[in-house]
């Protein structure tokens, strides 16, 4: 493999203890040239599919590099530690559904590797730590250009365990969509693509409330719904001066009906 000079990392680690300074420390002690973008350490912690998300939606916009990501409920049970080769990047984790929508916007796996390979591990691997033990460390060697097939056995795509996919279902009137994300500004997004916006005749009603067809933000007065695609190309549900999520009373993994007036 080509080496990189860089690595992202996606984790539900936090910003309180020494984990994120550990996965820092070891990428540093076996690539000390490659560069780390943290996208981010607050994915809510065991959520796998806000991680996946996040990833996905981030990784088109980073450098062609090795993207490791860590939400992982069943780290030292059977899951396995995966890694995958894309046209746009290698993403290293869990074989928990995380990765493989990143994979999907990176182009697709073209590989897969489980990682056993004890001479890319630490010496000694925690029951409780991949992060440090696992993940970081092999990360570090894609980095440097070592071949993937060096750190395990290949994985066939088909068996790479994936997420349900959310919930999109037509109505008369609309769509019923799960919420995917709710982000920091309190936005919703929705599992449904701008087409859905479009489709939708008259006047809108996301969960039973008026909201303005819009564009942006700006394109509603403060304190009113606004639906409009965000920069994922997903639908998503705002509040200009106020908060979606609290005024509609939905959370990541809630279903919201949205419609149009004739």
């Amino acid at each position: 493999m080509t080496p990189t000079a860089w690595i992202s990392l996606t984790t539900d680690y936090g910003l309180a203890d020494g984990f994120v300074a550990a996965c820092h420390g070891v990428i540093a002690r076996i690539a000390p040239a490659v560069q780390v973008i943290d996208v981010t350490h607050l994915v809510p912690a065991a959520d796998v599919r806000r991680g996946s998300a996040v990833l996905a939606q981030t990784v088109p916009a980073l450098p062609y590099g090795v993207h490791v990501a860590v939400v992982d409920p069943g780290v030292g049970t059977a899951r396995r530690g995966i890694a995958l080769v894309t046209p746009g990047g290698l993403l290293v984790g869990p074989d928990n559904g995380l990765l493989l929508p990143a994979a999907a916007a990176l182009g697709g796996v073209s590989a897969a590797v489980e990682l056993t390979n004890p001479a890319w591990l630490a010496p000694e691997v925690s029951h409780t730590f991949h992060g440090r033990d696992v993940f970081a460390p092999v990360a570090a060697r894609l980095a440097l250009g070592a071949p993937p097939a060096d750190a395990g056995p290949s994985v066939d795509p088909a068996t790479l365990v994936r997420l349900p996919e959310p919930v999109l279902r037509r109505e008369a009137d609309g769509f019923t969509a799960e919420v995917l994300t709710v982000d920091h500004f309190g936005n919703v997004q929705l599992a449904a693509g701008a087409d859905l916006l479009r489709a939708l005749p008259g006047a809108v009603r996301v969960a039973g409330r008026p909201a303005v067809r819009g564009r942006t933000f700006g394109d509603a007065p403060a304190g009113a719904l606004v639906l409009m695609v965000d920069s994922a190309g997903l639908l998503a549900v705002a509040v200009p001066g106020g908060r979606a999520a609290d005024l509609l009373g939905v959370a990541p993994g809630d279903l919201v009906a949205v419609g149009g007036e004739h």
